[in-house]
């Protein structure tokens, strides 16, 4: 029987190999110190975090998530540690929360490697605190218990390591935020909350009208109708995806309680929450008893059919993300038994030749197999059911949301409202490469985008040189912001761009050709300059508008639609002011509606050192070849990007782009 702990109390282990299984309503970083008998960690080689995740008989996760598992064997603990504390911690410097009591309670869950549960522990209480201890695993008279800590530190973690009798705790605290926003800076974000009221409004108000309202009423500048919160009760499963043996399973259900051996499996995630969006129509035909239900475009809740689109792409990446994580799930609990089994026959000497001992390691073997196989088994039904789901979702898919390849743009109008979020390319994970999800971001841009020109270590950018990633760099940054152009009311959205040395003169051509621009592409150090303060200006202007609640006090000739700026080739044409400046629109603008896209190489600003790290991790990192570099925000899996460029030879974003122009210039008369 499962042993739910209040503070303070513990619970024997009854075995050595464990998993410590953490769920979170946000993001949190989690690790784990190995401490003396005293307690005492007796340097940074003994605490395992996400910039050094392995340690002799612990592993802890990579990066920063809602959703952890921590591999335990106490077995292989150095002889010196008799506690293991496991540790929780905020990220900082992300836009996320500042302090556990924002939060949901924390619940963590020690298991067996079967995903049976041994202890169960809800973090409550906390308040102003950043980071915790959760919970110790200590060593008395040869025995292993687990104890439910609780204990918060409001000074994060650099005082809670410092509690645990580590001199180098500022420092270590320092890497492992450092680690935590790289990690952070690329993953995909998961959808926002909606409200009823919000999603109304969304669709009778353009953004700069509500930007000004809100002036007016004192509203932050970048209230935007999704970032409203709403109380919301859960959706009812997709259907879609059923399950595998509870075993496979990371993190179990939202409780944390493991599944019962055999039963089906709820795929959607907590966050996959909404009360008041109608259920989609029944457009399908009842599935047949015992077969899956026939995918349907739009089987998703919302008011109209853009957000069940949404919501339903949303539900394939995280069906996609758990079904991957079961399998891979299923398959370390095969391997970890079979190692078990072995060393047992090898342990026994009387066991370890002969045939007996030829035929226990066979059974092991066997047992791994059938284990891995019935795992299989599951997820290709389940990635059956998403290619089916994809390929009736993809041709129904907006403009906003669809490929270049989609005839949808060969019908292309200027739209009369924002879309809910655009699409910047694909993602795929290697059990299934030919399922791809659409990777949407939501409009308006949270936070700008940066396009890696530099060699990346994927086999694409391998097979070419520093020239042709440049271009093809500069090629998926023209295909994005005429994306954003196609995806805005005429007159709402404002390009400019920065080119110091001209080398992005030919990839620029389809926007310089059709007219989308107001202004040629900024040249030198002077057209640099003359653009960032332009920008700048507009920045400080709308934020004291708002700020004083006079949205009729801003300049007449002051352009209030969206504005993006693309910058080739930095740091090239750029003194410190400039930079200075660049940093101030990164961390400034999209809350006023300017969003910077970034098209350089990281190397060649390593002149500035540290000074740029908030820069880059300010934006989400892209790639112009397939890249395995970003990570999703429930089980950690690493996803291939593949960026969203129109076909090889086309003419469909040159023709989008001239019934933009034309768009615009209808609008002035």
């Amino acid at each position: 029987m499962t042993a739910e702990l209040v503070r303070g109390q513990n619970h024997p282990l009854p075995q050595a190999r464990l998993e410590i299984r953490v769920s979170a309503d946000k993001p949190v970083v989690a690790g784990a110190t190995l401490g003396d008998e005293q307690g005492t960690v007796r340097g940074t080689e003994w605490v395992a975090h996400p910039g050094s995740p392995h340690l002799p008989g612990l592993e802890v996760s990579k990066q920063a998530a809602a959703d952890h598992r921590l591999a335990v064997d106490l077995g292989a603990l150095p002889e010196a540690v008799h506690r293991v504390s496991v540790l929780l911690a905020l990220p900082l410097g992300v836009g996320g929360p500042s302090s556990f009591g924002a939060l949901a309670a924390p619940f963590v869950a020690v298991t067996g490697l079967d995903g049976s549960e041994v202890a169960s522990y809800t973090v409550t209480g906390l308040d102003s605190e950043s980071a915790v201890v959760a919970l110790e695993l200590y060593r008395r008279q040869g025995a292993w218990k687990v104890r439910a800590i609780g204990q918060g530190y409001a000074g994060g973690l650099a005082e809670m390591l410092g509690d645990q009798g580590l001199p180098q705790a500022g420092e270590l605290a320092a890497a492992i935020q450092e680690a935590v926003s790289s990690g952070l800076a690329r993953s995909v974000q998961a959808p926002p909350p909606r409200s009823q009221d919000d999603d109304r409004a969304r669709h009778t108000a353009s953004r700069t009208r509500s930007r000004h309202e809100q002036a007016g009423s004192g509203a932050p500048a970048d209230a935007t109708p999704a970032a409203t919160p709403t109380p919301a009760s859960p959706e009812p499963p997709r259907g879609s995806v059923t399950g595998a043996p509870s075993a496979a399973v990371p993190g179990g259900p939202e409780t944390g309680a493991p599944q019962a051996s055999g039963g089906p499996i709820d795929y959607a995630h907590p966050r996959r929450q909404n009360t008041a969006p109608p259920p989609p129509p029944p457009t399908a035909p009842p599935a047949t008893p015992g077969q899956p239900a026939q995918p349907v475009a739009g089987d998703a809740t919302g008011w109209s059919m853009e957000e069940r689109l949404y919501n339903q792409v949303w539900g394939m990446f995280e069906d996609l993300a758990r079904t991957t994580a079961a399998y891979r799930s299923a398959v370390d609990f095969a391997e970890s038994r079979m190692d078990q089994e072995l060393d047992k026959v090898l342990s026994d000497p009387r066991s370890r030749i002969g045939s007996a001992g030829e035929a226990a390691r066979q059974a092991a073997r066997t047992k791994h197999d059938n284990l891995v196989e019935q795992a299989r088994v599951v997820l290709e039904r389940d990635l059956v059911q998403l290619v089916a789901e994809a390929e009736v979702v993809e041709p129904a898919l907006p403009p906003a949301f669809a490929s270049w390849h989609n005839p949808t743009w060969h019908g292309y109008r200027v739209p009369m409202e924002i879309p809910m979020a655009l699409r910047l390319g694909d993602l795929q994970l290697p059990e299934r490469p030919d399922l791809r999800i659409p990777m949407l971001v939501r409009l308006p841009l949270e936070r700008g985008l940066w396009i890696d020109s530099g060699r990346s270590g994927s086999e694409a950018a391998l097979m070419m040189d520093s020239h042709q990633l440049r271009r093809a760099a500069m090629d998926t940054a023209v295909a994005h912001a005429a994306r954003l152009l196609a995806a805005y009311p005429a007159g709402e959205f404002t390009v400019h761009v920065i080119d110091p040395a001209g080398s992005g003169a030919l990839a620029l051509t389809p926007l310089t050709g059709s007219g989308v621009l107001d202004a040629p592409p900024a040249a030198g150090a002077q057209g640099v300059s003359a653009v960032l303060a332009k920008l700048t200006q507009r920045v400080d202007l709308v934020q004291m508008a708002v700020r004083g609640r006079a949205a009729d006090a801003l300049p007449p000739d002051l352009d209030t639609a969206e504005q993006l700026l693309i910058v080739n080739d930095f740091p090239h044409g750029f003194d410190d002011r400039a930079v200075t400046q660049l940093r101030y629109l990164a961390d400034e603008g999209p809350a006023v509606g300017v969003h910077l896209m970034m098209v350089a190489d990281r190397e060649d600003a390593s002149e500035y050192g540290p000074v740029l790290d908030p820069l880059w991790r300010s934006l989400l990192r892209v790639t112009p070849v397939p890249d395995d570099h970003l990570i999703d925000p429930w089980v950690g899996h690493v996803w291939t990007y593949e960026p969203m460029l129109p076909p090889a030879g086309s003419q469909i974003l040159q023709e989008v782009l001239a019934r933009v122009a034309a768009a615009r210039r209808s609008l002035r008369g």
